[in-house]
């Protein structure tokens, strides 16, 4: 590697001096990048260092992650079956993320879609009636917000560069919408970064929505469940049961009976839905970052067993084996931190524990049935 400006030292002599106070280095090599890649546009390749910690591995990165940063290198740190390793990855990380015009155009089109599905089906005289959708594009746009919001000031609050959401319309859905995405710009630093960013999104949607279900069922009537043409049986999870048993005093459907939902209702029972499939511990969906923050690597497996169990419950919904594709092409990828040596804490890997076993409560096996 070639000398850094102002310096008679090369700049691998200059790496291996940044980290001698926190790192019994091993060896260290110059990893061979593929034809066409960095080397090719004369970037200067990084630098592998393997070896031992010598100091607990947080301090250890802040410290040689700043020295890094003055010689123009970005730190990771990533640990080995015989030790750790620490990358040098040329460059800086981003500070900032742009296209703010892009995320209010589309938050925009998207409160259009969704009024527009809520005055299409809940227009009492089946026609178009906006007032009559109101309800129902408040209480789920108030709750998918709250989700993505959530996210974002958590990764304004831990310094990770994000977008705002970018929430996608699709009048011609059930919702009038497919959600919204948040794109990271820089990689979380730890772990425990990552687990935050994964859970701030449910958690904030749930504090919404929880309310907002039971309101709805409160206006919602318990009826014969009869054979209507268009028209669909919401599926139970474990905490819609319980919240629907709350109201109620009975678990439901049952004796032919059922709740005929209040569009609030339906709203809130969509919220529901949105945290599952986000809570799914799969890539880098909101479960996978809380699967990897727990399980590091391993997550990985975590990822295939639900492309797999997608697959087998598309036998009961048809949906799943969408999500299972999906899956398939996005979700395997997982987000990995900077620092992916310093594992959570006790409290950290219990907090981690219990939004899994929110998952479990949240997931519905068959989302809806037609009547």
């Amino acid at each position: 590697m070639e000398a850094l400006p102002h310096s008679g030292l090369s700049a691998t002599e200059q790496l291996l001096a940044a980290v001698a106070e926190a790192f019994d280095v091993v060896s260290y090599r110059v990893p061979v990048e593929p034809k066409g890649a960095s080397a090719a546009v004369g970037r200067t390749p990084s630098l592998e260092i393997s070896g031992r910690l010598r100091l607990p591995s947080r301090q250890a990165y802040d410290l040689v992650a700043e020295r890094f940063r003055r010689l123009g290198f970005v730190a990771l740190f990533r640990r080995q079956a015989d030790g750790e390793t620490i990358m040098a990855v040329p460059g800086e990380l981003p500070t900032t993320a742009g296209r703010v015009r892009l995320a209010l155009i589309l938050f925009a089109a998207t409160v259009l879609s969704v009024l527009s599905v809520g005055a299409l089906s809940d227009s009492p005289d089946g026609g178009f009636n906006v007032l009559a959708g109101i309800p129902f594009a408040v209480s789920l746009l108030s709750i998918l917000l709250a989700h993505e919001m959530g996210h974002y000031f958590t990764a304004r609050r831990l310094g990770i560069p994000a977008t705002l959401p970018f929430f996608i319309p699709m009048p011609l859905s059930l919702f009038g919408t497919m959600g919204a995405v948040m794109q990271i710009v820089a990689p979380p630093r730890d772990r425990r970064a990552l687990l935050k960013l994964g859970a701030a999104g449910p958690l904030a949607g749930l504090i919404v929505a929880i309310p907002i279900l039971l309101l709805g069922l409160s206006l919602s009537e318990v009826k014969a469940i009869p054979p209507v043409a268009g028209s669909f049986q919401e599926g139970n999870s474990l905490l819609y049961m319980a919240l629907k048993y709350l109201v109620f005093g009975r678990v439901l459907p049952a004796g032919g009976v059922d709740v005929w939902l209040h569009p609030v209702a339906l709203a809130g029972w969509a919220g529901l839905l949105v945290t599952a499939l986000n809570l799914l511990p799969a890539g880098q969906l909101d479960g996978g970052h809380i699967a990897y923050a727990l399980f590091g690597q391993r997550a990985r497996l975590a990822s295939g067993a639900v492309i797999v169990g997608l697959c087998l419950l598309g036998f009961l919904w048809w949906g799943w084996l969408i999500w299972a594709a999906l899956a398939f092409v996005f979700a395997r990828v997982h987000a990995v931190p900077l620092d992916d040596v310093t594992p959570l804490s006790g409290r950290e890997r219990l907090f981690a524990i219990l939004m899994l076993v929110l998952a479990v409560l949240v997931f519905v096996p068959v989302p809806m049935q037609p009547l």
